[in-house]
């Protein structure tokens, strides 16, 4: 509790300079109603502390090693409030826009904090839902960013897929399955979303369900009088739409 008697907003640090946490928390400290609860240099620590805590409000940076801010969103077990923290401004902007809390610019003065912490107080006493980690994540990179990379938590592992190792991704309700050597990991986001993040000269939605790693497709044959099957290198089939088909037909010249 705050000495006001106000339940405090119990706040996670995360930023992998030691100087750039010490000086957020000093300005804090002075602010009344917060509680820094944790202080995570990288973001395994920041995936582990979040999920053990469940945080009011994330400080998250987002240039990081190993894994990112963007990365740290998509692995949280649930929504958070975040104020992205970073360098660039490019960042900073499409952050706002995707329905974060705030943002703070580095270097940024006590009077900007002030301000992104009346935000935060505003959400949640209006107790406002979150986006979705992963869609929120997707929304604040910056325009034309493709994925090199796509992380997933399973129970307290975290795995880390190569963009080149991705054979397809599956729609299944509010998850989508992705496929890679032999192996199917779930993860809670949308297709449309993940197909805003891949690059489209290399992956394809060639059915609502179902994004195609071009490279994986050993032919296209017909199934029924509209639609027709991708049958995949390892012998895998996929549905193909006839909307898919014209899609794979644009990319790859006529086709089976």
């Amino acid at each position: 509790m705050s000495q006001d008697g106000v339940k405090a907003i119990r706040a996670v640090l995360v930023d992998d300079e030691d100087l750039a946490r010490q000086l957020l928390r000093e300005y804090l400290e002075a602010e009344p109603g917060v509680e820094v609860v944790a202080e995570c240099a990288n973001g395994f620590e920041a995936v582990k502390a979040i999920g053990e805590l469940k945080p009011d409000l994330i400080f998250l940076d987002v240039q990081m090693p190993k894994l990112d801010g963007f990365e740290v969103l998509e692995l949280m077990d649930s929504s958070s409030n975040v104020i992205f923290v970073t360098a660039y401004d490019q960042y900073a902007m499409k952050a706002f826009d995707a329905h974060a809390i705030d943002y703070l610019l580095k270097p940024f003065a006590t009077g900007r904090l002030k301000t992104a912490l009346e935000r935060a107080r505003q959400r949640l006493a209006q107790h406002a839902t979150a986006p979705p980690p992963a869609e929120l994540s997707a929304a604040a990179r910056p325009p034309g960013h493709t994925l090199d990379r796509v992380v997933v938590k399973d129970g307290t592992k975290v795995h880390i897929i190569p963009i080149d190792k991705l054979d397809y991704v599956e729609a299944q309700d509010d998850y989508i399955g992705l496929r890679s050597e032999k192996k199917l990991y779930l993860k809670q986001q949308t297709i449309s979303s993940i197909e805003t993040q891949l690059d489209s000269k290399k992956f394809i939605r060639v059915h609502r369900s179902y994004i195609l790693n071009l490279e994986r497709i050993a032919r296209i044959e017909p199934f029924t009088k509209d639609s027709r099957v991708a049958v995949l290198q390892d012998g895998t089939q996929i549905p193909v739409s006839r909307a898919g088909h014209v899609r794979l037909k644009e990319l790859l010249g006529e086709v089976g």
